[in-house]
Formats: structure tokens, sequence, C-alpha cells
């Protein structure tokens, strides 16, 4: 195997700028080229020690199969710093170390880490600037840092000023959050709880983090299957709508008070999406069963493609177990990765995956190319990898995705927030690229 022309210009960016945001959609290889880029400056002494943050399930597998695939990397000796204490203090006695971002916190008060490079696999995962992995990482010193992600910006561009200060320590976007809001974003949304960006703000932006960003889009550099994109009304029983309705009223009355409160909000919305998906929660936790309009359209769905494999994402623990009921030979996404294995020899024909565990590191278009969404996620990140699991290179048919939504509901309102997002990141990508 050789590397692509697009891998060898993340390689030369990385080793000229040092400090860089590699902006890479799925599929175009970032993990070899990050891998070759530290290979060729540990042989010109420019680097001698590498720690790689990951999430769990890519830092417990991805990153060392990478090294295994390819000739030029296979003398590259890396340890994995997951698991037991016992386990994490021995992998550091390598050069080169992977760690689950879990364990930052950790890794930095007790081992009180020296690296001369640092590489954040999904960085998005440390947009948070109150999050206790940012605070730990943020205090590492390196002379070589590359944060790695297809979705910078998952949540709007509000999520780059962390991401951004572990390269330059605020150069370009600020040294505090506060000073980021204040000078890009303006207060308003319902009660001004939500932070605006203002006119204008997101090209100088763009225009900031440019010289040390790289973006490029699967689509441009791949030969990419076709993805079309369909939406399954469904009509809920006259009972559960008039509740529905209660309720969605309530929602609007609690945003238009002036005593808004975003957690009750957030709470009724939640309930919204629990309804439309045919259960909802009591004060207890019990579930409470309401109707089956998605499990019959899922039914349908499957009916309608036999034969074929489907990949179903679901949102609560609730709505696993009404899938589980009505599909018994539906088999749901483990985290040892035995499902993943056997759904790509086709040996299972539905799978359950509660996005959040199935966005990162897993490969499944071997197995089908249709997906649906059972219950959707307001999470943009969580959103595009999920549908990226089928829709990848190597996926030799066109990928359908299905979207069960509420009619008139809050389903709709999810979408219509997900597209919303989608297109803020891809204006970003689109300059960077």
């Amino acid at each position: 195997m050789e590397l692509h022309k697009y891998q060898h210009r993340a390689i030369d960016f990385i080793m000229q700028k040092k400090r860089v945001a590699l902006l890479l959609s799925m599929g175009l290889g970032k993990t070899v080229a990050t891998l070759t880029a530290i290979a060729n400056l540990i042989e010109l002494g420019e680097v001698k020690t590498v720690v790689i943050v990951a999430p769990l399930r890519v830092a417990n597998s991805v990153w060392k199969q990478e090294c295994q695939k390819w000739e030029h990397l296979k003398h590259l000796k890396l340890s994995i710093a997951t698991g037991s204490v016992a386990n994490r203090k021995k992998a550091f006695a390598s050069d080169i170390v992977v760690i689950n971002r879990e364990n930052i916190t950790w890794m930095m008060s007790t081992m009180r880490p020296q690296f001369d490079m640092l590489v954040v696999d999904e960085s998005s995962s440390f947009k948070s600037a109150k999050s206790q992995r940012f605070k730990a990482l943020k205090k590492l010193e390196t002379k070589y840092t590359v944060l790695l992600t297809g979705t910078p910006s998952p949540q709007g561009l509000m999520d780059l000023w962390s991401q951004y200060f572990l390269l330059d320590q605020g150069k370009r976007l600020g040294r505090t959050i506060t000073a980021f809001r204040q000078r890009f974003f303006r207060q308003g949304g319902y009660g001004g709880y939500s932070w605006e960006i203002m006119p204008h703000s997101a090209d100088i932006i763009h225009q900031l983090v440019e010289d040390i960003s790289l973006s490029m889009s699967a689509e441009d550099y791949l030969d990419m299957p076709d993805k079309i994109n369909l939406v399954e009304k469904i009509t809920l029983p006259a009972d559960v709508q008039a509740q529905y309705d209660s309720i969605q009223s309530e929602l609007v009355l609690e945003i238009n008070s002036q005593e808004v409160s975003v957690l009750s909000a957030a709470a009724l919305g939640t309930k919204l999406l629990q309804i439309g998906n045919g259960f909802i929660y009591d004060e207890e936790g019990n579930t409470i069963k309401l109707h089956d309009e998605k499990l019959n359209a899922l039914s349908d769905i499957v009916e309608d493609n036999k034969g074929e494999s489907v990949l179903v994402f679901y949102n609560f623990k609730a709505d696993l177990a009404a899938l589980q009921s009505k599909f018994p030979h539906g088999e749901v996404l483990d985290k040892k990765g035995e499902a993943i294995t056997k759904w790509n020899r086709g040996e299972i024909k539905l799978l359950f995956a509660q996005p959040a565990s199935a966005s990162m590191g897993i490969n499944l278009q071997k197995g089908g190319n249709i997906i649906v969404w059972y219950g959707l996620t307001w999470n943009l990140e969580h959103y595009q990898q999920g549908n990226a699991r089928l829709h990848r290179q190597g996926q030799a048919n066109s990928v359908v995705v299905i979207h069960l939504v509420v009619d008139g509901g809050i389903d709709e309102k999810v979408m219509k927030a997900l597209k919303g997002k989608a297109k803020t990141q891809r204006d970003l990508l689109k300059y960077l690229s």
C-alpha cells in the first residue's frame, strides 16, 4: 500500500507548522498520516517522545492496528495506557504512549509527563473549556501539537476556542473563553441564555485560524458512495397526540415566560422526544408505554428490505428495550466489538446502536447500507459520525438514511437544528480547505 497525495499534504503540514489542526473528514486516513509524520520527526531527531489522546475504543485498537498495517510504521513501538493503574504506569516507559481521554487528569497529576509531541484524536471532545480533561491537558507543553477531527464545531463556532487554545494558548482566539464570546458573540435566544454569533464574526474566526488549519473533505478526494436522506413521517394516535400537544404547549409557555428555566425547558423537550418514540418515564424512572408507531414504521422498513442489513440508532434505554422486544433477532453493538465482526460478515440483519457509543473508530460499511434513526440526537457530531459508519470509502452501495420523524413534533426541530449546525461547520471547513 502507498500513501495518497492528500495524506502527504497532511504529513508536510504537520512537519512544517508544528502546531496544527487537521480537519479531515472520515475515511481520509488521518491516523496513518499522523503516524507517518511522527516516524519522520523521530528519524530526523525532532521529537523523541509522543503522547496520543484518543477515545477509549480508538486508543485500545486503532492506532496500534495502523502501525501493524503499514510496512513503514511497523518499527514504531506504541504502548497503550488504558485499564489498570499498573498497566498505565508501565506504558509510560515507552516513547509513544496512547491514552484514553478519561485518564488525562490522572496522567497530568500522577505522571507529570514531559512529551515532545501531543496528538489529540477527535479533538472536538475537548470543546468544553469547563471540562477537567481540557483544564488538565492545556498544562502540557510540547514542541509539536496535532489536533485531529472531522467535526471541529459540532454545536457551532463556540466549540473552537478550547481546541485552538491547546495549539496556541489563546494567541488567535483569545486568552479566555469569556473574551472570545464577548468579541464574536452576543447573548440572545430565549431569555438570553444562548450565544449568537455576530455578523461577519464567522469570517474573522476562519481567517484567524487559517494558517494552522488544514481541511480536507472525503468527497473531494475519495470515490464516495451516494447518500440518500429520507424522512418517514410518524402520526401519533389521537390520545397520545393530545398529551403531546399539551406538553408542547407547556414547553412554549415555559420558553416565552419571563421566568424561563433552561433546565425545565430541556426536560420538557426530552419528554417530547420520549413520547414521539413511544413511551415516557414517570417520576420514579419507570417506563410507561404509549404507542408503537415508530416500531411499526421500522417493521415496515425491515419488511420492505428483506435480506438487507439495517443499522438502527436509538436514543433512550427504553427505546432499546422496545426494539429488543419487537425484534428479538436484533443484536446490540457491544463494547468488545464482536457485533462489528459479525455485522461486516453479513451475519447480523438488524443492529441496534446508541450514537454516542458508535460514533468513532468503528467501520461497518461492509455489512450493509441502510441506516434508520429511530431516536434522533441533537448532537451533530454523533449524527454525522453515526452516518459515517456506513457512508465511507469501501461502501459498495448507495447509503440510505431514514429518519423517523413525528409529524409536526419536536423531531422536526431536531432535524432543522442539525441542518443549521451542519451549515456552520461546512462553512468553516470549506474556508480552511
